[in-house]
């Protein structure tokens, strides 16, 4: 993946995103690649 590439060229020691609760088939593809499920969010919708 271009990103966590990317992040290690630069010396990053972290790479964070977010995807939504209800894209199930997003969440897998991300812990398949080493993601680790590990913070909540919030959203307020105004």
């Amino acid at each position: 993946m271009w990103a966590i590439e990317r992040a290690k060229e630069r010396n990053c020691n972290i790479v964070q995103l977010t995807s939504d609760k209800q894209r199930p088939d997003a969440l897998h593809f991300y812990e398949k690649l080493g993601f680790k499920a590990t913070h909540e969010g919030f959203k307020l919708a105004i």
